[in-house]
């Protein structure tokens, strides 16, 4: 787990509820004062503004990607889903400010990180360790990752979550989602109420690390046949519900390999896509965080290594098959066997209207382009990301019937999305209908 060292600065976590419904107040007090003095000079040049436009500007979103950085835990995490997950609803510069949030995060100062392992592991914690680096390796939304040796010899990778991000997770949601209104971020008409109940129930989840040392050990086990990947190990008896002690891996960022030989990159993503093939059909089980931070590449050996399964979901168990329906109907070009498992699936909805359902279902058949062919789909070559996003732009403009899919058809989306995303990146040549084939 090789990471180049943290240029982020130190910045305490506020970790009272208070503290940090304080701060958010004040972020939004900052944003209304800012759309006031643009009113008043609007109307001094005989302008009438709409009270939209004047919110959703960048500096308003650069506001608020700021203060969720700041903040962390449940704050930054609904920053990241929106992003991530509306990125077709919010206009482009603001889906690029808040994609910020996935890649940045301040870490804990020294004495808050101490307070944080003495309430983990007592007072004496220090006595476990040969060395402990108080400088992180890497810092997310909940918790940030330092190296360590134990005495007993072991090479350690240990996740330390930020203080007060379990107790403070359902009043962040709700203050996250009040100020994301306030600042004119989420478009009118729009029901994000589902998915903040996700966000929620998904935090609980990744902020419990005795959770995450199950589903890394599950997947340990699910992949230990195949030498390709490595999981890292975890370690029981260093693990908490707030800490989270692993092995610790050697790896480059996966994105690394965009310079590698053609023939290399293909064979790491071809390795990763019959992964997420395999989650979906044969493990029914996900790790639904599609970050690039989450893979990376062991050059000496050529393995993948897999990192952070906190978004591990289970599958529901008619997924698979409904799935199985789409694709079949999908890669035969049947239109109505295509419409009914959508529409089992939640992807078309009761009394959507017909010009928004034949554009869903027309991006729907352009997205499996690359399976429908016997030969490597060039991801470098194509244009089929840009005429999927402005497939996707255009239904948005369709506010008024604008809704968000199911969950559980969002994360597995936000996986497919993900893996797409970063075979793009790479410039990879994979045939696609081969390494589906076999789950159908």
């Amino acid at each position: 787990m090789s990471h180049r060292r943290l240029e982020t600065k130190a910045l305490a976590v506020p970790s009272s509820r208070l503290s940090r419904l304080t701060k958010l107040g004040g972020l939004a007090s900052s944003i209304a004062g800012t759309v006031a003095a643009e009113v008043a000079l609007h109307l001094a040049r005989g302008h009438r503004p709409r009270i939209e436009d004047l919110l959703l500007t960048p500096a308003n979103a650069m506001k608020v990607a700021d203060e969720l950085a700041r903040m962390r835990g449940a704050a930054m995490k609904v920053g990241q889903l929106i992003s991530m997950d509306a990125g077709d609803v919010l206009p482009p510069e603001l889906a690029e400010i808040f994609a910020r949030l996935r890649a940045e995060a301040h870490h804990m100062p020294g004495p808050q990180l101490k307070r944080v392992l003495t309430h983990a592991w007592g007072v004496d914690w220090r006595g476990r360790f040969q060395t402990f680096d108080v400088r992180p390796i890497a810092a997310a939304s909940i918790g940030q990752v330092h190296r360590a040796q134990t005495t007993d010899g072991r090479a350690l990778a240990i996740k330390v979550q930020y203080p007060g991000v379990r107790r403070s997770i359902d009043a962040d949601v709700d203050n996250v989602a009040s100020l994301m209104r306030v600042a004119g971020v989420v478009p009118r008409g729009v029901d994000i109420a589902p998915m903040l109940a996700e966000a929620k129930r998904q935090l609980h989840q990744e902020a419990d690390y005795e959770r995450e040392g199950q589903c890394l050990s599950q997947f340990g086990a699910l992949l230990a046949d195949r030498s390709e990947f490595r999981v890292p190990e975890l370690h029981p008896d260093l693990t908490t519900k707030s800490v989270l002690a692993m092995s610790y891996l050697e790896g480059v960022p996966v994105d690394h390999l965009a310079t590698a030989p053609q023939a290399e990159r293909n064979r790491v993503m071809a390795l990763l896509i019959d992964l997420l093939f395999r989650e979906l059909f044969e493990f029914r089980l996900m790790q639904t965080d599609p970050n690039f931070a989450n893979y990376r590449y062991a050059p000496a050996t050529g393995q993948v290594v897999l990192l952070d399964f906190g978004a591990t979901r289970a599958i529901p168990d008619d997924f698979p098959d409904l799935y199985r329906r789409l694709l079949r109907g999908g890669l035969a070009g049947e239109r109505d066997g295509i419409r009914a498992a959508a529409h089992d699936i939640g992807f078309l909805a009761a009394g959507m209207p017909e010009r928004l359902e034949r554009a869903m279902l027309d991006m729907f058949e352009m997205s499996l382009e690359p399976l429908r062919r016997d030969t490597p789909f060039d991801f470098g070559a194509s244009d089929l990301a840009v005429r999927m996003r402005e497939a996707g732009m255009a239904m948005a403009e369709d506010r008024e019937h604008f809704r968000i899919p199911p969950m559980d058809t969002l994360f597995l989306q936000r996986k497919f999305g993900g893996m797409y995303l970063l075979a793009t990146r790479l410039r990879v040549q994979v045939n696609l209908r081969a390494l589906i084939e076999p789950h159908l």
